[in-house]
């Protein structure tokens, strides 16, 4: 009885850590996807007409939210220089836990 009870408690501390483990490297790979897009995503994304700038309407979330403090020369369009020189976007909600 007591090596029944021994043998389940043991399994039972082997599955426990083989769904850790696992929970822990999908929530890495989850990590990995919220990753900013470069530059050049940004662009491929948003600059509809292919010009290699964006225009107002053209952009979205924090570049729609900031695009007057983006646009240094204040043309009416972000160039990828003006988007390398940009400010982080600030975050929104509780601060991150770090592991």
């Amino acid at each position: 009885m007591k090596s029944n009870l021994l043998n389940l408690g043991v399994l039972m501390t082997g599955v426990l850590l083989v769904i850790s483990c696992k929970s822990n490297a999908q929530s890495k790979e989850d990590k990995k996807e919220r990753e900013r897009p470069s530059i050049e995503e940004i662009f491929e994304m948003m600059d509809e007409n292919e010009d290699g700038k964006l225009a107002e309407n053209e952009v979205k979330g924090p570049l729609e939210r900031d695009f007057i403090k983006i646009d240094l020369d204040e043309d009416g369009f972000i160039t990828k220089e003006e988007l390398k020189k940009a400010p982080k976007p600030e975050r929104k909600g509780p601060p991150r836990r770090e592991q």
